[in-house]
């Protein structure tokens, strides 16, 4: 399962260590995420208000389900 989290801060870096311990999920797209995130998961800079923008990088990711921090 793909992944996809919005969010920068510290609870996201929280989630997205969470989530990555799971063996149901193969990759985890951080929008924006941060350095700790970069770590974990691919973080993809991109404006979070921009929803075009999020969706063609959600689709093009094939991201199966979005978590907002």
């Amino acid at each position: 399962m793909n992944i996809g989290l919005i969010g920068s801060g510290g609870r996201e870096h929280a989630i997205c260590k969470k989530i990555s311990e799971s063996k149901l999920c193969k990759k985890i797209i951080c929008y924006p995420g941060n350095a700790g995130t970069s770590k974990i998961a691919e973080n993809e800079n991109i404006n979070i208000f921009n929803f075009k923008q999020l969706l063609k990088s959600i689709k093009k990711n094939k991201i199966d389900m979005v978590v907002v921090g």
